[in-house]
This record gives C-alpha cells, structure tokens and sequence, in this order.
C-alpha cells in the first residue's frame, strides 16, 4: 500500500472510488457526518466541494493498495487566517471496511501529519464521536489529547444523537 496526495484531476479521476468509499464508510457506521442510507447526489456534491478545494484550503490523501484500488483517505483542512496558519483541521479519515484493522488508517495518519509538519503546521485537531461509529481510542493510541466534547453534538449514522470527542496534537519535526 502507497499513501499518495491526490490533486484536483487526480481526485476527479477517482471520484466513483471516492463516492464507493463514502458510502461504504457510511453504511458500515462511520460518524462522517452524514446519515444511512447516503443518497448518490449529496456524496457527489460532497466530493466536489472538497475537490474544488484541494491545492488551496485542503490536502487529500489517498490510500491505494498493491492492485491500485483506493481503499482509504483523509484530508487537512488548512486555515487560513493570519492568527491560526499554524493548525490544520483532520477530517474524513476514512477506510474501507474491508479494510479496517490491518494499519491503512493509521498509515494515513502519520503522512497527514508529515504533510502538516511540511507545510509549517504546529497543532492538529478532529472530532469524531463517541457513539458507534467513532474512533476515540483509535486517536487516542496515535497519541492525540482529548481536549473535551459536547454532548448530542451529531447524529451517527443510524441518526442516534452522540456527544463528539475533540482531540488534538502538538506537531514537531521530531514528532513525526
């Protein structure tokens, strides 16, 4: 398995990957902010907000195994702000279910913080929920500090309302 950062032809290219990703997080019970079952048309307007932000606000990488399958992604939303160019937001870390336990989601991890370190980023924070479908104990082995959470704060999947739980971590070069 590679981790690869996907531009905006490169993700256009593999948007029925992308969209096939989503919709088996979703249906698997992934808390990615969207309920099941996930209708074709607000994946695709998902997909193409978050391509069209791809090489300015955001960084997307791929996870693509030995047959050249995509079979896992996350994404870092950078601010932009003058008081706050030095963190980025986690977001969508998503892995295939066929998939789950076998080191991709944390293999994404890690490049997304080395891709944070290179482009000057100190500090990175997510949420995720508590419920089901969370990955609190996924983050927190990654070393990711739980800061609090706010309860009810979204509805998982099956539309059970979840507090979230906010992590964060302090980046160094050394840290990654």
């Amino acid at each position: 398995m590679t981790i690869e950062q996907l531009n905006r032809n490169q993700a256009r290219e593999r948007l029925p990957e992308l969209e096939a990703l989503l919709h088996d997080a979703v249906s698997h019970g992934a808390s990615v902010g969207f309920l099941h079952p996930l209708d074709a048309r607000e994946s695709k307007a998902y997909w193409g907000k978050v391509i069209d932000e791809l090489e300015t606000a955001r960084v997307f990488l791929a996870a693509i195994d030995e047959r050249s399958r995509l079979v896992g992604a996350a994404q870092l939303a950078l601010e932009s702000r003058p008081n706050g160019r030095h963190r980025a937001e986690v977001q969508k870390l998503l892995v295939l279910s066929s998939g789950r336990r076998q080191g991709i989601g944390a293999a994404l991890m890690r490049e997304i913080e080395a891709e944070a370190v290179r482009r000057g980023r100190t500090l990175l924070f997510l949420d995720t929920s508590t419920g089901k479908g969370g990955a609190t104990e996924f983050y927190l082995r990654l070393g990711y500090a739980l800061a609090g959470g706010i309860p009810d704060y979204a509805a998982d999947p099956d539309g059970t309302l979840a507090a979230n739980a906010i992590f964060y971590k302090r980046l160094s070069k050394s840290s990654v």
